[in-house]
């Protein structure tokens, strides 16, 4: 099996985690280098010994990786992709794709026409728990999908607003945080059909929102609530329940519930309770199970699907255009919160919108 040598295009937060990954020594794939401005990450590219270009055009036509991840800000994914697929090198695009639908679908479609592979960097699609959620649903274990509830309210420190673009257009609580959320609750429940939604910057007064909600209605029939806050303090959020990353401390409660017609489950507790098909009373008492799966980091398996895809063994997780669809999903949000009307995730995947 070819190793895929792949590259980062920025080091931050984020970048630094694929770095991880791709330095794991793992055989399906390795670090071919990073493209970053800072002397922050060169000092460290060459502590750690691995190659650094101060721009993306550098690595790609000096380091010719096979695959790129994209991980600078949201606003420089879209030409970050462009130059990638300029030169056929198939690429991982951290969420969102872009900080908007037309940059997103430009990207994609230049990617589609020139057959150039792109990945959308959900990583709790590769959650065992999720996966493990979307099994039992897949399987009936509820019956049929008839709401989901999901609650992610948490309190950002101080200096995590430092940061210009976090306050700016293309941030918010919205596209950094609400957009894992949808894309959560479309792998469990499917394709959303409207949004109809409120938001507000009242606490932090920065140019983008600070809470929203949503209610959506997924083209199934079911319906979905969804509030969402960065200056809240709760135990209600993914970071704080499932887990996944130690620097956050562990809470017991369930932030996310889907419910059917036979049973509910939650997320990430995944605790199931339901009741026989054709017993269903709200008289008598739910019968309770706890699922239980092993634990792993989602970023590994992300990045082995991502090297697999490179090589033509596998299709993505979730491709460009899935993810594009997710983000349609999220910039519906703020957008029927700007005009107080329903919006269709559907048509903001059409340019013209």
């Amino acid at each position: 099996m070819k190793q895929a040598r792949i590259a980062v295009i920025g080091a931050g937060l984020i970048g630094r985690k694929h770095i991880e990954v791709l330095r794991s020594g793992h055989p399906e794939y390795t670090l071919a280098g990073v493209a970053d401005p800072s002397p922050a990450a060169r000092a460290e590219a060459t502590q750690l010994g691995y190659p650094c270009w101060s721009t993306i055009d550098e690595m790609l036509d000096q380091g010719r990786p096979d695959g790129a991840v994209i991980a600078v800000p949201n606003q420089l994914h879209a030409a970050a992709g462009l130059a990638c697929v300029a030169r056929n090198v198939p690429i991982l695009i951290e969420k969102p794709v872009s900080d908007n639908m037309p940059d997103a679908l430009a990207l994609i479609e230049a990617a589609e026409r020139a057959k150039v592979a792109t990945l959308t960097g959900h990583h709790r699609r590769h959650n065992p728990i999720m996966r493990k959620a979307a099994e039992a649903i897949r399987e009936g274990r509820i019956g049929r999908i008839v709401a989901a509830n999901c609650m992610w309210l948490a309190y950002k420190p101080q200096g995590y607003h430092d940061i210009a673009w976090r306050r700016e257009p293309g941030g918010g609580v919205v596209l950094i945080n609400a957009i894992h959320e949808i894309d959560n609750l479309r792998m469990l429940c499917g394709d959303v059909e409207t949004v109809h939604a409120a938001d507000s910057n009242a606490v932090r007064g920065f140019a983008v929102e600070d809470t929203a909600g949503a209610v959506l209605k997924f083209k199934s029939g079911a319906i979905g609530t969804l509030v969402i806050s960065d200056t809240a303090v709760s135990p209600w959020s993914w970071e704080t329940t499932a887990g996944e990353n130690p620097f956050y401390p562990k809470a017991p409660d369930a932030y996310l519930v889907v419910t059917g017609t036979q049973g509910s489950i939650t997320i990430p507790t995944l605790d199931l309770h339901w009741q026989a098909e054709g017993a269903q009373h709200w008289g008598v008492p739910t019968t309770q199970q706890r699922l239980h799966c092993p634990p792993a980091d989602p970023y590994y398996d992300q990045m082995r699907n991502f090297a697999a895809v490179i090589r033509g063994e596998e299709a993505p997780v979730l491709s460009g255009r899935d993810g594009t669809l997710t983000l349609a999903t999220t910039l519906a949000i703020t957008r029927s919160a700007r005009s107080g009307a329903p919006v269709r995730p559907d048509d903001l995947m059409r340019r013209s919108i």
